[in-house]
């Protein structure tokens, strides 16, 4: 089969469009036909191996475990493990896989649903780790609850972009944080508010938030907590700056919930979990419409460097995806 593969760490660069022998489904396993593949910011990091704790929390210390990028998969299910129960093959399905720049992909059976009715492939790929971890921060991080002020710092990115949508949802009142070029993007979204971040600063507004999703990263503790009410929540997002060893992991992991333990506001990491009940969740908010995975642009299995470069560019709205079938 063609697969997208990497040797070393390094720049897009390193990776190349390889044939290679197809995986094998274990028994609690699925082997998926890729249709599509969603492209996340996670992808970048492993590929590049940066921050360097990346390599030490299981991704391989010199070079990559796992040869083949991607997570995020949407296509029909070729054979089922003799221990699944919930598909067959034939289904159309989308979850989190391994390896999923790749004509076939392997997925846990516990970390798939069946695609939604109303969705193409491509946007169905957009969905499982942007559209869970937006999920995960509002609900479970961040508690959310309808009549609360949500502040979404990234509105215009792949989690941003399902946060806004998702906090709607819950009835929450919901102002973006993007750029001038994304704001009538974010407003689509159904965002009540958007702040031009160029233009103006949060963290100078009077205007204070019960809940403030952080997708960014770039931002200090005590410029989101000027923002953030008394007793709000915030809920940090992975991390695009800091030092090449820790990266933004030393703000998320160690000094926010450290600090909570002094403050009366609430600041945590969101560690998101793949799970087939969120993702059954997000199919009922995509067939009910009130959530639409946002694709701004799809790429060929042949250009997944130029993909990645165009995802480290900040000018996506929404999500790339790479592309394997009909859609």
């Amino acid at each position: 089969m063609k697969a997208v593969v990497q040797d070393e760490y390094g720049a897009p660069e390193v990776l190349s469009l390889r044939e290679i022998d197809p995986p094998v489904a274990g028994d609690d396993e699925l082997l998926i036909r890729v249709h599509a593949a969603g492209l996340d910011q996670g992808v970048w990091h492993v590929m590049a191996g940066m921050p360097y704790m990346v390599r030490l929390m299981g991704f391989g210390v010199r070079a990559p475990k796992t040869a083949v990028r991607g997570t995020e998969v949407a296509g029909v299910v070729e054979a089922a493990g003799r221990n699944v129960t919930r598909f067959a093959p034939g289904d159309e399905v989308f979850g989190v896989g391994d390896g999923t720049f790749a004509e076939f992909t392997c997925a846990r059976e516990a970390k798939l649903a069946p695609k939604p009715a109303n969705a193409t492939f491509e946007q169905a790929a957009a969905v499982p780790v942007s559209g869970a971890t937006a999920l995960q921060a509002l609900r479970d991080t961040g508690r959310l609850r309808a009549g609360q002020r949500v502040l979404v710092i990234g509105a215009g990115g792949g989690v941003g972009s399902f946060a806004v949508q998702l906090a709607k949802a819950f009835g929450a009142e919901v102002t973006g944080v993007c750029s001038e070029a994304k704001a009538d993007f974010v407003t689509s979204l159904g965002a009540d508010a958007v702040i031009d971040y160029t233009r103006d600063d949060f963290a100078d507004s009077p205007e204070r938030y019960d809940l403030i999703v952080d997708t960014a990263g770039n931002r200090s503790l005590a410029d989101l907590r000027r923002a953030l009410a008394a007793k709000g929540a915030l809920a940090i997002v992975g991390g695009e700056w800091g030092n090449r060893w820790t990266g933004g992991f030393g703000r998320q992991i160690l000094r926010a919930p450290a600090l909570s333990l002094f403050v009366g506001q609430r600041l945590r990491p969101v560690m998101a979990q793949d799970r087939s009940s969120d993702l059954e969740l997000l199919r009922r908010y995509i067939e009910a419409g009130d959530v639409t995975p946002a694709v701004d642009r799809t790429y060929p299995l042949s250009e997944v460097p130029a993909a990645i470069r165009h995802l480290r560019s900040g000018d996506v709205r929404g999500k790339l995806v790479i592309t394997l079938g009909d859609g």
